[in-house]
């Protein structure tokens, strides 16, 4: 499969990549940073350099085409502004989705965050962070925009994210009404290798996920959702 991955440079985005590519996969790095470029040819990828905060939807389905699978990975990242977080974790997922449909992407797959549901209907509970309210709000924002569209999407709500080694061991549950919100925390190489098990065998579609870590290996916890 051809995949682009936006904010390729993440550390998420990297651990995909790799798996990815050793699967004979082909992926396409969208980067802000021209400086990064050399890292996604070490990891596998091709680098384009385009700027989601400042481009057109016609500007990015250009470097979409013949893709099969688009993931969002892209964020403002800690210590950023709320006005950034709006235009990268908001912004910059809508314009990802807005090019896919343009190019004709079938498959969307957007990496978002536990803790959204606790900001639904405008709601800023003490529990949330000052500094997380912003991020929460942009991330369910994307992901009310995503589900709106005609797009076979996948939503992957992470928890809290670590940089332990992978376990290969999860918990991947569907969320909905009446589902208690899943927390916990997990290793990013675990997340990237859930996200590489949905992209290849097509599993998750129309889903909202939550992912932690758990006991059950990825490649059953993905067939399971089939």
């Amino acid at each position: 499969m051809r995949i682009v991955i936006a904010g390729a440079h993440g550390k998420i985005a990297r651990l995909l990549t790799r798996n990815l590519t050793a699967d004979g996969h082909e992926v396409i790095g969208l980067i802000r940073n021209p400086t990064h470029a050399e890292d996604l040819r070490t990891d596998g990828s091709t680098p384009v350099v385009l700027d989601l905060e400042s481009s057109t939807a016609a500007e990015l389905a250009a470097a979409l085409s013949g893709v099969d699978v688009a993931v969002f990975a892209a964020g403002a990242g800690g210590g950023s502004g709320d006005a950034r977080k709006k235009s990268v974790d908001l912004g910059a997922s809508v314009l990802l989705a807005d090019a896919a449909q343009a190019a004709g992407v079938p498959r969307f797959v957007q990496v978002s965050s536990t803790g959204v549901d606790l900001v639904r209907g405008g709601a800023e509970p003490a529990e949330v962070p000052e500094d997380m309210l912003a991020y929460l709000q942009a991330k369910l924002a994307a992901e009310e925009d995503l589900v709106r569209r005609d797009l076979t999407w996948t939503i992957v709500r992470p928890g809290t994210l670590t940089d332990d080694p992978a376990t290969g061991l999860v918990s991947l549950q569907h969320t909905g009404p009446g589902i208690p919100e899943v927390r916990g925390t997990i290793p990013r190489a675990d997340v990237a290798a859930v996200l590489a098990a949905l992209i290849a065998s097509g599993s998750g579609a129309l889903e909202t996920l939550y992912l932690v870590s758990g006991r059950t290996p990825v490649p059953s916890a993905v067939a399971a959702l089939a």
